[in-house]
């Protein structure tokens, strides 16, 4: 599986960028007593690309969904750029949401908007100008190759092609960290390289991506940093390798 990369505009994804950082974070669903992360550490640089991977139930939702404070942990910090996110209240988890972009495997577009209008509401909430959306919202519709299908509903798109609008959309507000929890699977393995190529490229511009997975070809194609989890317990960290690689983080 060959990703080839496009050219992008650095001034689409502008941002502060964020070092993050789990220290002993442990978390137990209560309607299920499952220990989802036990004693997870874990450094996650400016402008890296990171693959969080593992069996179902392994933990990797739960890593995202801790960043944007979805849930809070039982035990240890979460630091984003040295600031503990599970102190947070209310208003500051609001603010700390503005600078991230989340995509899901599920797309969660509004069926009664248009694509410009699914991208545009993203910024509508934050709310933005409307000469800001005008110029931004096309420029992220560009940048996934959807700029043409812009005035179409979410029900006449391939599927591939709702997750490139649900890409746009976490992209519009120029997130410094791009989250990501199985983007890729409910698609066709062509339409997935493209969706991973879009990321890569995302991630060229400066903005850190963190890619929750269970696509073994894929990660192992990109030869990007990988964290394996097992049963909430990390396996192995490592710089630049595959699925399997149980090489651990120098």
């Amino acid at each position: 599986m060959h990703f080839m990369r496009f050219k992008t505009k650095k001034s689409h994804l502008r941002g502060i960028y964020y070092m993050i950082e789990f220290l002993n974070v442990s978390k137990k669903y209560k309607s299920s007593q499952v220990m989802a992360l036990n004693d997870f550490t874990a450094k996650i640089d400016k402008g890296e690309f990171v693959f969080v991977v593992g069996k179902s139930g392994a933990g990797k939702s739960t890593v995202l969904k801790l960043l944007i404070r979805e849930t809070n942990v039982d035990k240890g910090k979460i630091l984003v750029n040295d600031k503990d996110i599970t102190r947070f209240r209310r208003r500051k988890i609001a603010v700390l949401r503005r600078n991230f972009g989340t995509v899901f495997q599920d797309f969660r577009l509004l069926t009664n908007k248009t694509v410009y209008e699914n991208v545009a509401f993203a910024m509508e909430v934050l709310r933005a100008s409307n000469r800001q959306i005008k110029k931004r919202v096309p420029e992220a519709l560009e940048l996934v190759g959807l700029a043409d299908k812009m005035n179409q509903k979410p029900y006449q798109l391939s599927g591939g092609e709702q997750q490139r609008v649900a890409i746009a959309r976490a992209i519009v507000n120029n997130p410094s960290l791009l989250l990501a929890d199985e983007p890729t699977g409910n698609l066709d393995p062509e339409t997935s390289k493209e969706i991973m190529n879009l990321f890569l490229n995302i991630n060229i511009t400066g903005t850190t991506v963190i890619v929750a997975t269970h696509e073994k070809n894929i990660v192992d194609a990109m030869q990007k940093r990988v964290i394996h989890l097992d049963k909430g317990v990390l396996v192995s960290d490592v710089k630049q390798g595959g699925y399997n690689d149980d090489a651990l983080l120098d």
